[in-house]
């Protein structure tokens, strides 16, 4: 059954019923390069790339890079590569900077249609000139300069002969406008800061709303589509189109929709930038960072966050998608392509007594259930094993269906064990658990021992022939669902400092081959991915997502 629109395809449709052709139709990308890109950004790209897709019509990629203070080459790479690894690819890769000159020159226009200034005041003074939401803003005392007077001190901006913040130029609007955004906004600052693409050609760089709409029609985009912070930006956005008055060709439309705001996180690149300064987190890419990068690392694939943002649906109202719902679309795409192994991460010692002290066998368990023709996978099994630690307790009632004394379980994929005894160390802590088998309850063996019913299934691993690697366990960063909305608080007050914990733990050999950002399920634990930085000598995994979603009962019983 075909999916029925959201509401920005039914503008769209509404669009080519009226005027608009389908050849017509172009959308873009436009992020800033000041930071990586993050889980808002993949709804935004989503979006306008399967726009693109639906409707087979080109999508450019467009760097917003009007500020050279905050800007890098580093992070137009990072972009580039992020959007390719979600499975996209862009029409024509622009730059804001690419019009520079063209902008530059409408200016010009604007100036000499009395419809912008240089106004000589202080940014401090201009802001206080603005008035508030209930009240009018006053005009500058610079406003009714002549065209000729602007002409020439808008040249001498551009050619480096004022100090910063001497002048800007500004719109002339209404200062009365009840959207403060219409009251004379500015459109060029003075900078001395090197660009990134054309180096120190320009000391005058233009603002977002005078490059956001210009930008769209010479590219002639049709939907220029922004989340809903920019609503109040769209009187701007079309004020200066008609100031321009762009008759020629194709008008571009700015319309908005909800952005993707996301539980036990927050997404303003400030406070992500503020996270990696102050040392909570590792990096851009550190797997706890809600950017495509730490998401990437943490072992979250393309077609999973693709499943998400369309899961979450295009809405027209702010809300906050519960990080569960994440969650499960990872398990959803994992519980199908990752490889089963077995690792445990809190070993204790298990010795079956009665197993021939020098033997090794190979045993086999599926590579993935959900793939039965990837075949069985062998590992070892012998006499010294290790098992989780919370899998065996000394004594217990009837409703612990794990390993205890004189109960029996089944070792997943091996033989059925009974505990017999436990040896302890000299404070009393159990060091080693002691156990017989059933030689005749080999799983798959056929015999009738092997069919055997047990309540419970244990996973483990070989003390001799076990890898052991590092694994870093990683939960949410936050613990509270909105730790950016409490206005007394500091954001970072909410840290979850649980969020990683580091142990050692040992998983099967036949993981001695594998590549960095390979994902496998460590059976009854969770989702691990291959870290970048392991070697040979040293394997870290990053525990993706658990098997199931425990946050809520974690948050519950603490």
């Amino acid at each position: 059954m075909e999916r029925s629109l959201h509401f920005i395809e039914h503008l769209i449709e509404e669009d080519l019923s009226l005027n608009y052709t389908k050849d017509q139709l172009r959308f873009r990308f436009p992020p800033e390069p000041n930071g990586f890109l993050h889980i808002g950004h993949v709804k935004a790209i989503c979006l306008n790339f399967n726009l693109g897709e639906r409707y087979k019509a080109p999508v450019n990629l467009r760097f917003d890079d009007t500020n050279p203070a905050k800007e890098e080459q580093q992070f137009v790479d990072a972009i580039k590569e992020n959007i390719q690894w979600l499975g996209y690819q862009w029409d024509s890769e622009c730059y804001a900077s690419d019009y520079f000159d063209q902008l530059y020159q409408w200016a010009i226009k604007l100036i000499e249609d009395g419809k912008a200034f240089v106004d000589s005041q202080s940014s401090e003074e201009i802001a206080i000139q603005k008035g508030t939401p209930t009240e009018p803003g006053i005009n500058s005392p610079y406003r009714d300069r002549s065209v000729k007077e602007n002409l020439a001190l808008f040249d001498e901006m551009k050619n480096g002969k004022c100090k910063e913040g001497a002048h800007v130029l500004r719109a002339k609007i209404d200062m009365a406008a009840s959207n403060m955004l219409m009251r004379d906004p500015v459109m060029y600052r003075v900078m001395f800061k090197h660009h990134h693409r054309t180096g120190d050609a320009w000391c005058i760089y233009p603002m977002y709303d005078w490059t956001h709409g210009q930008s769209d029609y010479i590219e002639q985009i049709s939907h220029s589509l922004c989340s809903l912070e920019f609503k109040p930006h769209r009187d701007l956005y079309d004020w200066f189109l008609d100031a321009l008055n762009p008759i020629e060709k194709l008008r571009p439309k700015q319309r908005e929709f909800a952005r993707m705001n996301l539980s036990y996180t927050v997404t303003s690149k400030r406070k992500l930038s503020e996270l990696i300064l102050e040392g909570f987190v590792n990096g851009w890419d550190d797997p706890r960072m809600p950017t495509i990068a730490g998401l990437r690392r943490r072992g979250y694939s393309p077609k999973a966050l693709r499943n998400f943002v369309d899961a979450a649906g295009v809405a027209k109202r702010e809300n906050i998608i519960d990080m569960s719902l994440l969650e499960h679309s990872v398990r959803e795409d994992l519980n199908t392509s990752a490889p089963r192994v077995m690792g445990v991460l809190d070993p204790i010692k298990l010795t079956i007594t009665n197993y021939p002290d020098n033997q090794t066998e190979m045993l086999e368990g599926e590579i993935n259930p959900e793939q039965p023709e990837l075949g069985k996978r062998t590992f070892p099994f012998s006499k010294h094993l290790y098992i989780e630690r919370e899998d065996f307790k000394e004594s217990a009632n009837r409703k612990y269906f794990r390993l205890t004394l004189d109960k029996e379980v089944r070792l997943k994929n091996a033989y059925i064990i009974k505990g017999e005894s436990v040896i302890k160390n000299e404070e009393g802590s159990i060091i080693e658990i002691l156990c017989t088998y059933d030689p005749e309850s080999k799983s798959g063996s056929g015999t009738e021992a092997s069919q055997r019913k047990v309540k419970g299934t244990l996973h483990w691993v070989t003390q001799k022939e076990s890898l052991e690697v590092q694994v870093r366990l990683y939960d949410r960063l936050f613990n509270v669902p909105a730790p950016d909305q409490d206005k007394e608080r500091d954001f970072k007050s909410f840290i979850n400092k649980d969020s990683l914990k580091v142990i050692t733990a040992y998983v099967e050999p036949g993981l001695a081959n594998a590549s960095p950002g390979e994902q496998f399920q460590f059976q009854r634990l969770g989702y691990f991915v291959l870290d970048p930085d392991s070697t040979p000598s040293k394997m870290v995994f990053n525990k993706t997502v658990g098997l199931r979603d425990t946050w809520s009962k974690q948050i519950i019983d603490s």
